[in-house]
């Protein structure tokens, strides 16, 4: 059962040289409780396509349906209530630098005014989900790249999200972090049953975690299947290009999301 939903996704921004074209008919479906990649280079507008999902990006036109809810139609109310289902992390973090470990897991439930104890029993049992409960009282400062976006997977357990959204979350860790945050996603996608979007252009993220790939190309959806297919017979340009180009394209620039209320 189809948990995301887009249909016709168009978007579009004006520079100093007129119109681009972000996104183009974008059409796609995410099963429930799938781990989906979204790879392409950059500008093809993967992240763009990822900030749609929970409207941090506005479509010009189209649907983003959220079981079945178009995200489009709802008011600044209903959009904010379904957005606390929707958790984010991101290429760097964007962890709050004055608060604590344990603070920064407390705060989307502050936001939801869950009581100041219950808050921190389960901030102290996100913490422990992501192997982090003894840096509780740390703050971000004195943490690695690694630790930091664990930091940010348990903030975003925090939402208790049905959907997880990973904008280029790896691509500031070496490879060996990589692959202990990549199999700390699959834990918690198992564990919780949470649908993971991961949008990267790092051939090995999706090969190591995702269960079916799209390819964008130019804000186009140019290839969509199981990684298996797409990797072992790629049927168009972009798809073949990105599976022949090294992992030196680092992604498309992060947005300050806090004021968003977003993790």
């Amino acid at each position: 059962m189809a948990i995301i939903e887009v249909e016709h996704l168009y978007k579009t921004y004006q520079s100093k040289t007129g119109e681009v074209q972000a996104l183009q008919d974008i059409n796609l479906s995410i099963e429930e409780g799938e781990i989906f990649g979204v790879i392409g280079l950059s500008g093809a507008g993967k992240s763009t396509f990822v900030r749609c999902l929970n409207l941090l990006e506005r479509p010009n036109s189209g649907k983003v349906l959220i079981d079945g809810r178009d995200l489009l139609e709802l008011s600044e109310r209903e959009l904010s209530l379904e957005r606390r289902h929707i958790g984010m992390i991101f290429q760097h973090f964007h962890l709050l630098m004055q608060r604590s470990v344990l603070r920064n897991v407390c705060y989307p439930m502050e936001i939801r005014k869950v009581e100041k104890k219950e808050a921190r029993q389960k901030a102290l049992e996100y913490l422990r989900t992501v192997g982090l409960e003894d840096k509780a009282r740390a703050y971000p400062v004195q943490l690695s790249g690694g630790q930091k976006q664990r930091v940010a997977i348990a903030r975003a357990l925090a939402c208790e999200p049905r959907i997880i959204l990973c904008d280029e979350a790896t691509s500031a860790l070496d490879p060996q972090t990589t692959r202990t945050i990549l199999a700390l996603l699959k834990e918690i996608n198992q564990l919780y049953g949470i649908t993971i979007v991961i949008i990267t252009h790092e051939m090995r993220v999706v090969e190591e975690i995702c269960t079916r790939v799209a390819v964008l190309d130019q804000g186009r959806l140019a290839e969509m299947g199981t990684v298996k297919e797409v990797f072992e017979n790629p049927k168009t340009p972009a798809a073949r290009r990105l599976l022949f180009t090294k992992d030196d394209d680092w992604g498309e620039a992060d947005k300050e999301e806090v004021e968003h209320g977003i993790f």
